[in-house]
């Protein structure tokens, strides 16, 4: 019973980091993608 235990804890804390890492890569291509976005709004200007 303990052994289940503990490994529910870690999948829970996996899930959760990696829900984290998710999250942070989509900030990043959405930021990358309104850079992108705001460039070429300038180069046709």
């Amino acid at each position: 019973m303990k052994k289940i235990i503990t490994l529910t804890l870690v999948a829970a804390a996996l899930a959760v980091s990696a829900c984290n890492t998710v999250a942070g890569v989509g900030r990043d291509v959405s930021a990358a993608g309104s850079a992108v976005t705001g460039a070429s709004n300038d180069a046709r200007r």
